[in-house]
């Protein structure tokens, strides 16, 4: 088995490779003077297991368009020179947010994701809680693994949730069956109920409007839960609504932490408690006193670890994927 890890994705990538207890696989690159780059393994691949670690997120240095591209011809390279099988491991996947046409002439970049993924000549791909599991798993003909966040955010969320009532919440209709799933796993760990609610959201034209809240919270300590918070508008208009219904806290739980335009200010609205997030994307856009004291970061990079460590020997996956408890 080899595990690579481009310079973008190299710290998350080393957490990786020191819970399988192995060293990140030697690579060059090369940035040209016009732009262009090079990448290439400097170990031999022939008939080796080998796995890619980037996640596709944008900055601080580098796109997701580079670090998309780069990806690409790096696994083109892998299989050039004689991989027996190859995975990208994906921990934050770009462009999954546009998994179906809403307005006419839309394109679907989930689909267009797959497809450049599969010409390369993936034989898998790995990641963490994407925007549409559904749309995921139907774009690829090749093997895609879908990690669930629930193993990394239970124990966390237990602790939280103390003795007192408890209340997991989706900030919009869209990610009810992902709160549900994750209230499931929660009423397991704590051996007693957990309610539910979400909040109303429509989105038109870039503006979000909805102001029901569906779900009795007072007094409760209240999980939000979403895939991803980009500027934390979404997580602001749920956390407040909840409060205002008499809400004792409230937590945003997120996957991946983009933290673009001004959220760093968002997520410090005295209606959020507190931020968990994953390490998949790092929250490099937030200052550091934001980073210490309203975030909490819990890292996948073990997660992704066994993932690999299955994979190669041929183990069970059930319980890393997003299936009901």
């Amino acid at each position: 088995m080899q595990v690579f890890a481009p310079n973008e994705s190299r710290d998350f990538g080393s957490k990786v490779a020191e819970y399988l207890d192995i060293p990140l696989a030697a690579h060059e690159e090369r940035d040209f003077e016009d732009g262009e780059h090079k990448m290439r393994p400097l170990v031999s691949v022939r008939g080796e297991d080998v796995y890619v670690i980037q996640s596709l997120h944008g900055g601080p240095d580098t796109s997701c368009n580079d670090k998309l591209c780069r990806l690409l011809f790096f696994l083109g390279a892998l299989r050039d020179n004689g991989a027996r099988r190859i995975t990208a491991v994906t921990p934050y996947f770009a462009y999954a947010r546009k998994d179906r046409q809403t307005k006419a002439r839309d394109p679907v970049t989930t689909k267009y994701m797959a497809q450049l993924l599969e010409t390369v000549g993936v034989d898998a791909v790995v990641t963490l809680e994407v925007h549409n599991i559904v749309a995921f798993q139907n774009s690829f003909r090749c093997r895609c693994i879908h990690l669930d966040t629930r193993v990394l955010f239970a124990d966390r969320a237990a602790e939280l949730a103390g003795n007192a009532p408890v209340i997991v919440a989706s900030p919009d209709p869209g990610g009810v069956k992902r709160a549900q799933l994750f209230r499931e796993t929660l009423e397991k760990k704590i051996a007693r109920p957990v309610g539910s609610a979400f909040m109303e959201k429509r989105r038109s034209h870039g503006k979000v409007t909805g102001t029901q809240f569906v779900g009795e919270v007072a007094g409760a300590i209240v999980l939000v839960m979403d895939d991803l918070i980009s500027t934390g508008g979404t997580m602001v208009r749920a956390a407040k609504a909840a409060r205002e219904h008499g809400a004792q806290d409230v937590y945003a739980l997120a996957s991946h932490g983009l933290f673009v335009g001004e959220s760093a200010s968002k997520i410090s609205d005295s209606s959020i408690t507190g931020t968990i997030i994953t390490d998949t994307v790092p929250p490099f856009r937030l200052g550091p006193a934001i980073d210490t004291t309203n975030v909490e970061i819990i890292s996948a990079a073990p997660l992704f670890g066994e993932a690999i460590r299955r994979l190669h020997l041929n183990g069970s996956m059930v319980d890393l994927l997003a299936f009901p408890s």
